[in-house]
């Protein structure tokens, strides 16, 4: 056993296909460095949580129903290895409500820092059984992206009822996440898209398909390193997105501004009307200075990520 254990763990986003896959298409889903969640755990007299939504000793975990998902995992992971008394410290830079993978990002976070910390062996199947388990208390039917993105290096791509695939990171370009600072509306907008399908079916199915056949393309864009193809797939993604009424004024125009200072392209990200948006530039002062352009909007709060050869630029 170590003094002291760490376990890390990324943010996650959607970067394509959202909506269009609660109807059987693909979607793209990123690991996003920009934000994570580091756990560090060593021995103590008693059993205790450190965290920004709860401090006090596991058995006050128990009785906090929001952090349900949490003591259960603590608990099974104190039991599987027979650890002795611990104190536990979260640190998180992953929003809540934002569509990041916040809680498989915590899940992912522990159980790493509790296997280095007792010096065992963790395989990447060991560690999403983990993240499962605590993701089946939070969610009840989670679909295994988040678990699998924020543990994860690799896109991946998810289709309801088939097993997720990961595929090379290959595309060299900066991603810029900005959150609107307005809690996105998921259930919402899923049935206002649901409502619209009811509405006028063929036109929505177009609209769908079309979302499916951006992210193969997405995909292959990514694979082969076409950061130009990939910007223009992503507008396209959102105007079909505002077509289907999950945009906001706010997203198009943040949009729209991004594309007007040199972005290759932007979307809104996840459910919609609200939460965050995304936007890929060819060159970190683009990004900078569509930080700065967003900021005159009331957008403050962004995070940055360089892929592929800018990964540890």
């Amino acid at each position: 056993m170590k003094e002291r254990g760490i376990g890390q763990a990324t943010g996650k986003i959607i970067l394509i296909g959202e909506h269009a896959v609660v109807y059987g298409k693909p979607a793209i889903a990123f690991p996003f460095a920009g934000v994570g969640v580091t756990a560090k755990i060593q021995a103590d007299t008693k059993s205790t949580i450190d965290s920004e939504y709860f401090t006090g000793t596991l058995n006050q975990l128990a009785q906090a129903s929001s952090m349900k998902n949490v003591y259960s995992l603590v608990e099974k992971l104190r039991n599987d290895l027979q650890v002795p008394n611990f104190a536990l410290h979260i640190e998180s830079t992953i929003p809540a409500e934002r569509g990041m993978g916040s809680s498989a990002a915590v899940a992912v976070a522990i159980t790493r820092a509790f296997f280095d910390w007792q010096e065992q062996p963790l395989t990447d199947t060991l560690l999403l059984d983990y993240v499962n388990y605590s993701e089946q208390i939070a969610h009840e039917n989670p679909s295994g992206i988040d678990a699998a993105a924020t543990s994860g290096t690799n896109p991946i791509l998810f289709k309801k009822g088939h097993e997720l695939q990961d595929f090379p990171l290959n595309i060299d370009a900066y991603l810029l996440v900005a959150d609107t600072g307005i809690k996105g509306k998921t259930r919402e907008a899923v049935k206002a898209v649901a409502h619209l399908k009811i509405q006028n079916p063929k036109a929505i199915d177009e609209k769908l398909m079309r979302l499916g056949q951006c992210t193969h393309q997405a995909q292959e864009a990514i694979i082969n390193n076409q950061p130009d193809v990939l910007g223009k797939i992503m507008t396209e993604s959102h105007y079909i997105l505002k077509h289907l009424s999950v945009s906001s004024d706010l997203l198009d125009e943040a949009v729209n501004t991004a594309v007007n200072n040199g972005a290759l392209g932007a979307k809104l990200t996840g459910g919609g009307r609200g939460g965050c948006l995304l936007i890929l530039t060819n060159t970190l002062a683009t990004a900078q200075q569509i930080q700065k352009q967003l900021a005159k909007l009331g957008i403050k709060k962004t995070w940055l990520q360089g892929l592929g050869v800018y990964k540890n630029a």
